[in-house]
């Protein structure tokens, strides 16, 4: 019997990197998945996946930044599946990174708004069926970034969406403990995804910000990681094993933000 066996698993983002190698983690242990996210193409093709090799598994087209398009999403995760248990507050951009005087107000806004306000809203809308439910888990997605290291040049929205949803996590836990429900966050460090295709970066060799690390890296696996690595660790907060856990960012780095 998987660790998370009749357990209903709301994953945003679910369709690449951590979401999805989150979801597989999650629906090898028994765990029916419902991954939400834009990329339609790539979240039927990880449903399929699923599916395939035995897994119970549903793409919902979900726009984090957009309150009605949540809803609806979780709406059809819990008619799909008769309830939530998990919640994987997952999906995220890097955005723009850019000098703070040349960051324009509609790029911090796109950033926060998918970041922070989607993990809102995809808390707020699922708390409900968690309530219901007796208890859950709720996970948020943050970074090393905003949280303890600042020196990435030009990440100022970025890292800001990332300490706000720490600061949430923590009100949220302290909120919920009452009705059995824990809320955590995992802070990745360098992991192998494409997000860091999905970045802009500009003129952010002008704000100086320049950080050697030892040659020789001494952390855990040179400090690289795989998606794979922060899906055990949200197995452990989504299951049993983490039952008197709550309020805590764990950070899956293999140490190497303590060099910064």
């Amino acid at each position: 019997m998987g660790m998370l066996e009749g357990k209903v698993a709301f994953i945003t983002g679910g369709a690449s990197g951590i979401g999805a190698g989150t979801a597989r983690r999650f629906a090898q242990e028994g765990a029916r998945v419902v991954l939400a996210d834009v990329q339609s193409e790539e979240g039927e093709r990880v449903r399929n996946e699923i599916t395939g090799q035995g897994g119970q598994a549903l793409y919902v087209h979900c726009d984090v930044s957009d309150p009605e398009s949540v809803r609806q999403a979780i709406a059809a995760a819990v008619q799909a599946f008769g309830g939530l248990d998990i919640v994987f507050a997952n999906a995220g951009i890097n955005g723009v990174w850019a000098p703070i005087d040349e960051l324009q107000p509609d790029e911090w806004d796109r950033t926060l708004g998918i970041n922070l306000k989607g993990t809102y809203l995809t808390v707020h809308f699922a708390v409900p069926h968690l309530k219901r439910r007796g208890g859950g888990s709720i996970i948020i997605t943050s970074s090393v970034n905003g949280t303890r290291t600042f020196s990435t040049p030009g990440a100022t929205a970025y890292s800001t969406s990332k300490a706000g949803q720490v600061a949430l996590m923590k009100m949220v836990a302290l909120e919920l403990g009452r009705h059995g429900i824990r809320c955590n966050a995992v802070c990745p460090g360098a992991i192998e995804t494409n997000i860091e295709e999905r970045t802009e970066e500009r003129d952010t060799e002008e704000i100086g910000i320049e950080v050697e690390l030892p040659e020789g890296n001494p952390a855990l696996h040179g400090g690289q990681g795989q998606p794979v690595d922060v899906a055990d660790t949200c197995l452990f907060l989504a299951s049993d094993l983490g039952r008197h856990v709550s309020g805590v960012e764990i950070y899956v780095d293999g140490g190497a933000s303590l060099l910064r």
